[in-house]
């Protein structure tokens, strides 16, 4: 089980990673993998570099982690490397294929894959090619096992959610885009930690009229697409927490919970964070508890159930 208020259970099929924007630099994960190399734990045992990573943070991937789905039978909603991005570049194309196969042969789970590297998200779900290898990958794990011919394959997987982590406008504009454009069941935003306002709409500009709108032509502003923006169905906000975080503003999060209610998709305010909490003196040492926010900030809403996703 998890303490992730959004999910139910994690899966680190890789773990470790590298700093690639202020969002890193508090980075939960670093800290808990710097304990658990001091603990001995064999994971974690893999050491980055200094400057973008740390003591037991080195990207590593774990063969033996990566069949564990397969036993599962009570159905769950699974984080997916929690302690790494899967789109790491030191993450092979090969065992990235692994793990889609193993999430694609386990429909009983519903998964939720979050990354900052969004180029390599959007390069790889488009591509025949990682299908096929998907493909390939799932007829071996299943020993051929009642797997239809490749092209009657769901595609993309339907029990995976694909999700890109923002803190700022410049980090959304950057990753929004990108994950507009890959194919998933269920696309979705993590704005946490939250480090400053976020216009979604303004994000998407480079998928509009004006400048060309880059997806496919079911997109092109037919039925108001730009008011449901293109496709994403769920946001998650929140601010940051631990010894070293930074404050949050509460018309960030009104914003953002507006916009994302406005374009019909839903919102999940998971906490106001450390900076919050000690100001306001809230019962929940994160600001994790909705009875301490204002009113209009008690949202907590999962999106459209994976199957049931009313189409863009």
């Amino acid at each position: 089980m998890t303490g992730i208020e959004w999910t139910k259970r994690t899966w680190n099929p890789t773990t470790g990673c590298d700093q690639v924007s202020p969002g890193c630099d508090h980075c939960y994960a670093k800290a808990q993998a710097r304990r658990l190399k001091h603990m001995g734990q064999p994971r974690y045992q893999t050491d980055g570099r200094p400057e973008t990573s740390g003591p037991g943070f080195g990207l590593a991937v774990h063969e033996n982690v990566l069949k564990a789905p397969l036993r599962w039978h009570t159905p769950h909603r699974v984080f997916v490397n929690s302690m790494s991005d899967a789109f790491h570049p030191q993450v092979p194309d090969a065992f990235l294929a692994r793990m889609f196969a193993v999430m694609a042969l386990t429909p009983q789970h519903t998964y939720q894959l979050l990354t900052k590297r969004h180029a390599r998200m959007r390069s790889l779900l488009n591509t025949v090619e990682f299908a096929r290898a998907v493909w390939v990958e799932m007829y071996h794990l299943s020993d051929g096992d009642s797997l239809r011919r490749f092209d009657r394959q769901p595609w993309p997987v339907p029990n995976l959610w694909v999700g890109v982590s923002v803190e700022d406008q410049q980090r959304t504009e950057m990753r929004l885009p990108a994950l507009i454009e890959t194919p998933a069941a269920v696309r979705f935003v993590s704005a946490e930690p939250l480090l400053g306002p976020v216009d979604l709409k303004r994000a998407l500009w480079t998928c509009g009229a004006e400048r060309g709108h880059g997806l496919t032509t079911s997109f092109v502003h037919a039925g108001g697409c730009c008011e449901r923006l293109h496709g994403l169905d769920w946001v998650i906000v929140g601010g940051e927490s631990g010894t070293s975080a930074r404050p949050l503003e509460l018309e960030w999060v009104r914003s953002l919970v507006d916009q994302t209610r406005q374009a019909g998709a839903a919102v999940f305010v998971k906490q106001l964070g450390k900076v919050w909490a000690r100001e306001h003196g809230a019962a929940s040492t994160k600001g994790s508890d909705p009875r301490d926010w204002p009113e209009n900030l008690r949202v907590r809403q999962m999106p459209t159930p994976v199957g049931r996703r009313t189409e863009r």
